[in-house]
């Protein structure tokens, strides 16, 4: 299946949660889109709101159907809460990083630099966004992408970053210091919708 290219503010009315983590989709017009919107009174199946809670997440991080079940059945091999394992496996992708230390504005964008080769990861080039990366690991820009301008916007207008990393805005790199605790990750998420639908 090929990567969403449609609009992502429709997107977001349809699902009821801002995509772009700016908020501004729903400000305007929260309810879904259409010539209906406002009045729609659909009732819900369970596995209508289990496949609702699965494109919530896939959409959110900008995955594939494919990429998304390969994610949840490698979370499903890892000690712990399948779940959760999952959300923390989303998270630790490198473009995730990227847009949580603030140095891009949405996880596309974020997705792009890493794509041109504007990361770094422990001071070598890493142009995979999927990349998973581990604690202790340094995530950076290349010395002549500090400079790009979308980079210094996006420092300047982010004023949040998460406990479980450590961002110095001067040299623009940041640790990703230890694995997010749930409480830490979207709480407007439901992963045990999510491993139902699989497990079905």
């Amino acid at each position: 299946m090929a990567r969403y290219t449609g609009s992502v503010w429709k997107k977001s009315r349809r699902l009821g949660i801002s995509l772009t983590g700016t908020g501004k989709e729903l400000d305007k017009r929260p309810y879904a889109p259409g010539q209906h919107g406002p009045n729609q009174r659909r009732k819900v199946s369970e596995y209508g709101l289990q496949l609702q809670e699965k494109q919530k997440l896939r959409f959110m991080y900008g995955l594939n159907e494919r990429q998304f079940r390969t994610l949840f059945d490698k979370a499903g091999k890892m000690k712990g809460i399948h779940g959760e394992n999952f959300m923390t496996l989303l998270e630790s992708r490198l473009d995730n990083l990227v847009y949580r230390f603030g140095l891009a504005r949405t996880r596309r964008q974020a997705r792009q630099l890493v794509n041109h080769g504007h990361v770094t990861v422990d001071g070598g080039r890493v142009d995979i966004p999927s990349y998973t990366a581990k604690p202790g690991q340094v995530i950076g820009l290349r010395e002549k992408s500090k400079n790009l301008d979308i980079v210094k916007e996006a420092v300047e207008v982010n004023n949040f970053v998460p406990e479980y990393l450590t961002f110095d805005e001067d040299q623009k790199e940041g640790t990703y210091s230890r694995y997010p605790e749930r409480s830490e990750l979207p709480a407007e998420i439901n992963e045990a919708l999510i491993v139902e639908f699989y497990s079905r």
